[in-house]
């Protein structure tokens, strides 16, 4: 039987909801806050959810931005509040949502708004899944705000420039900028041939992206320019993004107009580096949406896994961690993925690899103990109880051991 997600803080409306809608034969599955119907959403797609605005720990609004930023708003939402308006209506309905039901919720608007969301799915089955946008990341400032720029930026201008170093995030940064059609992305990198026309009709509303200006050819500079020239005729946006100065495409060989005209409004982004602790975050969003997306298998990451991808540099930044991911979830076997998996393909050679064999047996022995306590002290994120309990060391003996080895603790994340 179809599947109903019912997501509300008071016990009696959720109650009355199950009650009336398992008499008319559907599943029903319970959340009373916006934690666990995230955890209800993942465990498995409900045919439709009624989704509360008004929650304790999150509103619903929040929730349904989530859901539609990584992917999950795959199946139709129904809205309910007590306290509507008709802005949060639109808003609502903007993001995703299929109706909006005030409370009280009389039988016949309950009934028949559940039908009309049953018989809304697309003929070919689910809708496809969006793009990864920040919206996905509530909880980071860095990303919070970043989105916030792009939002502001967008509002005055059409094209942007993207200026980035080593770890970059430009690409989630340029799926997040708002357009009307977040499902047409054009990638002018991978057009060797002229522009034409049809081609920018066929993605009217959505967005041109420029990976890295650096690579382009100079046909493909002349196809950058054509789009600049009509991004008003055709409601696109352009984002472009460069690790070079203007000077630097100049001198090869760029036309110092179109330049000019691409850094009149340019943005630094973050880095890896600069959301180092919401890299966990980054790969569990990125896991959710590869699943959904119906590209690798349903798994989790572990929470020590979670941690060895927190230390790790991503020169490569956010297409090199998405990679990561996705080669993680297709060749992992388990259910979860743990730290073993990630270390495996971070650093494919065993740790003790880069040990020179021809020291003498205590310099050896020495350099064996760095490696190993340095990996468990990454691992545990520098939590000195459970690595104590790890490598079966009492505590003062082993910070005695790690000051002798020159690894440095910061005591940090003593407790347990």
């Amino acid at each position: 039987m179809p599947s109903i997600l019912i997501v509300d803080d008071e016990v009696g409306i959720r109650e009355l909801l199950s009650e009336i809608l398992r008499d008319e034969g559907y599943t029903i599955r319970l959340a009373d806050n916006a934690a666990s119907a995230r955890a209800a959403r993942h465990a498995a797609r409900p045919d439709l959810v009624l989704l509360d605005i008004w929650m304790p720990d999150a509103d619903g609004i929040s929730l349904l931005k989530e859901w539609s930023a990584n992917g999950q708003l795959n199946m139709p939402v129904i809205m309910m509040s007590g306290h509507g308006t008709i802005d949060t209506a639109v808003e609502a309905t903007r993001i995703g949502a299929i109706d909006y039901l005030e409370k009280p919720i009389g039988l016949q608007k309950l009934l028949a708004a559940v039908k009309r969301a049953m018989t809304a799915q697309p003929s070919g089955g689910l809708k496809p899944v969006a793009a990864l946008t920040l919206d996905a990341f509530p909880r980071s400032t860095v990303l919070r705000d970043l989105r916030k720029q792009l939002e502001q930026i967008s509002t005055r201008s059409r094209h942007l420039l993207l200026r980035v170093g080593a770890g970059s995030l430009a690409e989630l940064a340029a799926r997040s900028l708002p357009g009307r059609r977040n499902d047409a992305w054009l990638d002018l990198s991978a057009i060797s041939g002229p522009l034409d026309i049809e081609l920018l009709q066929k993605h009217q509303g959505g967005a041109a992206y420029v990976p890295e200006l650096s690579r382009l050819s100079r046909p493909q500079q002349k196809n950058l320019a054509f789009a600049l020239d009509r991004l008003d005729r055709f409601d696109l946006r352009l984002v472009t993004v460069t690790d070079q100065a203007p000077d630097a495409l100049e001198a090869a060989g760029w036309d110092p107009g179109l330049v000019h005209r691409l850094f009149e409004i340019s943005l630094p982004v973050p880095s890896m580096a600069d959301v180092r602790d919401d890299i966990p975050d980054l790969a569990q969003q990125l896991l959710i949406h590869l699943v959904e997306a119906g590209e690798v298998p349903n798994h989790k990451l572990s929470t020590a896994a979670l941690n060895v991808l927190r230390t790790h540099a991503w020169p490569g930044g956010y297409g090199e961690l998405r990679a990561a991911v996705r080669s993680l979830a297709l060749g992992t076997l388990d259910e979860e993925i743990g730290h073993q998996d990630v270390h495996r393909m971070l650093d494919p050679k065993p740790a003790a690899a880069g040990l020179h064999l021809d020291l003498p047996l205590r310099e050896a022995r020495e350099a064996f103990e760095r490696i190993y306590f340095d990996y468990h002290l990454r691992l545990e994120n520098g939590n000195m109880t459970r690595l104590a309990e790890k490598t079966g060391l009492e505590r003062t003996h082993l910070y005695r051991k790690l000051k002798q080895l020159g690894i440095q603790t910061g005591r940090r994340g003593d407790s347990a």
